[in-house]
């Protein structure tokens, strides 16, 4: 796929799964050039993909990376800067989620949250920066309303999130003009998996401590997405709570 000066391209990162390839089918149906990032999930990007170029050709390219580390973002970043040059939208998604007791968190669990939903993100900005300045393009930051509403047992996670949703108002600041950013922050959307942070009870619990008693849905999220990058030219720095008003109830 290459890039002309008529074409919208969107990075997603984590795209290739759950809620983030709900964010790269939503946006490659509203005209944008899908540039699917993923860890270790190849089989499932690559048939994404192939789904979305049957769709229409040549529109969507999978990039792997692990975005913890410093010298594969500006892998990244040096690739999509010598096949594009320009980035209309970055869907920072891609999360690390594991519990860290504090009584017994070790420095290196602590890093990994903190690496994989904080610090990758920061520099994933810093390495795409002049192609999102070319496209006066916007960032929409994943976050979670365990950022504002802790889980316990999760401590390192929700502080992550928490510095997230701090960055997406200060890069607000710092890059405007040029880029706008904004932060979509979901509550029940998909329950996590292998995790053990909600089994049933507390899965009926909090269905029934929100206002709409339903879970939400990966179109939900990917619906809120594409309104801050695409509908929303005068909105920058706000976090959208999607979460059936959760965050509502004590």
């Amino acid at each position: 796929m290459e890039s002309d000066n008529n074409s919208k391209i969107a990075l997603v990162t984590g795209g290739a799964r759950r809620i983030g390839k709900e964010i790269a089918l939503h946006l490659h149906r509203r005209g944008f050039d899908i540039v699917l990032h993923y860890r270790s999930s190849s089989e499932d990007a690559e048939a994404l993909a192939q789904l979305m170029c049957d769709e229409r050709p040549d529109s969507c390219v999978t990039l792997q990376a692990d975005i913890q580390h410093t010298e594969e973002i500006e892998r990244l970043g040096n690739t999509l800067a010598e096949r594009y040059g320009t980035l209309s939208v970055l869907v920072n998604n891609a999360s690390g989620y594991a519990p860290t007791p504090i009584d017994h968190c070790t420095p290196s669990q602590f890093n990994d949250m903190l690496n994989a939903n904080l610090r990758g993100p920061y520099f994933l900005v810093q390495a795409l920066l002049p192609l999102l300045k070319n496209a006066r393009g916007s960032i929409v930051n994943i976050l979670d309303v365990h950022a504002e509403r802790p889980l316990p047992g999760y401590n390192a996670y929700c502080a992550a999130k928490s510095g997230l949703t701090s960055l997406t108002r200060s890069l607000a600041v710092e890059l405007a003009p040029q880029v706008r950013v904004n932060g979509v922050s979901p509550g029940a959307i998909l329950w996590p998996e292998g995790g053990e942070s909600y089994d049933t009870s507390m899965r009926e619990e909090t269905l029934a401590r929100t206002p709409l008693q339903r879970q939400g849905d990966p179109a939900d999220i990917a619906g809120a997405v594409g309104f801050l990058a695409c509908d929303a030219p005068f909105i920058t720095g706000q976090v959208l709570i999607v979460d059936g008003g959760r965050s509502l109830v004590g």
